[in-house]
Parts: C-alpha cells; structure tokens; sequence
C-alpha cells in the first residue's frame, strides 16, 4: 500500500509560540540599517553562537537578492542549502517569517504544503528564515539557518538577531 506524501507538522501545541507571539518578534526585530558589515557581524554571531552549541547548521543572510554571509558548520549537509533557499524564498515572497508563515496556515487548520499552491520542491514554510526588515523601509533580505528542527531554527535566529540589535544599541 502506498504512504501518502508526508509534510512536516508543525511543534506540539506546548511547545509553539502564538501568531501574536511571532508577529511581535517581526515588529521587534527591526534594524536602522543593514550594510555588507553588519551582514557579516550577524553571520559570526550566529556562527559563534551555533560553534558553542555544537549545533550542525549552514547560515546565510541574503539582501537584496545578493548572499552577503555563508557559513557551514561541522554536521552540516548540502541538503541544507537547499533548506536554506526554499525557506528564503518564503520569506521573499510573503515579507514574513518562515516560521510564521507556515503557523498562519496551521492556525487555518491545514499546511502550506496543501494550501499555498506554491512548489514545495521552492518553497518551504519551515521555521528558520527571518525577515531583515530596516526602519523606514522594510524587508530587504533573510537571515536563515538549517539544521535543526524548525522551531529551534527558528529561536536561533531570533535569538541572534535580539542579540546583534542590543549590541548595535550600544
């Protein structure tokens, strides 16, 4: 008997912030501005960061279409980059999250695999994209990491990007 495709639930219930929750990380996490070295300072960060934790991800930061950070760590796999281009292409397409994204279709009771009518091969609303988002402007790129589970993904970045924001306010 043939398995039907399978897609990626979402985290249990518990364990997974709310809409309002993420909508406030993406209205928090606005930076004044986002040059080529602030791309690399949030790079290293999030590979120091992932370096302490022994955590097997690849990051990248894109802006404007251009890949200014991209680092893999040990554990990693290609197939992360791969990863990494479809949940940016989330976050191109929708100016959000990818996590979030893929959360306001589970709060409609379905998945983005089955609702979005986008290529999942292109596609993927998994958490680990996050907008770069500037005052006065708006999204301009993505900082993603793979190689965890979604929501973890997802918290790493944030995590660095609440970081590398109180380290660019001082």
């Amino acid at each position: 008997m043939q398995q039907p495709p399978q897609t990626t639930p979402g985290p249990t219930p518990e364990d997974a912030p709310s809409l309002e929750e993420l909508e406030a990380q993406e209205r928090r996490l606005v930076l004044r501005r986002f040059t080529h070295e602030d791309a690399w300072a949030l790079g290293s960060l999030l590979v120091e960061r992932a370096r302490e934790r022994r955590a097997p991800v690849a990051i990248d930061i894109h802006r404007a279409g251009q890949q200014l950070f991209h680092a893999a760590l040990p554990g990693s796999a290609p197939d992360n980059d791969a990863w990494i281009a479809r949940k940016r292409r989330v976050v191109e397409r929708y100016g959000a999250a990818s996590y979030l994204v893929g959360a306001r279709f589970r709060a409609k009771g379905t998945t983005f695999e089955d609702s979005s009518r986008l290529d999942p091969d292109t596609y993927a609303a998994h958490g680990g994209s996050f907008p770069v988002t500037v005052e006065g402007v708006g999204v301009i790129g993505a900082v993603t990491v793979s190689g965890l589970p979604q929501l973890q993904d997802h918290r790493f970045v944030v995590e660095a990007l609440e970081e590398f924001l109180r380290r660019s306010a001082d």
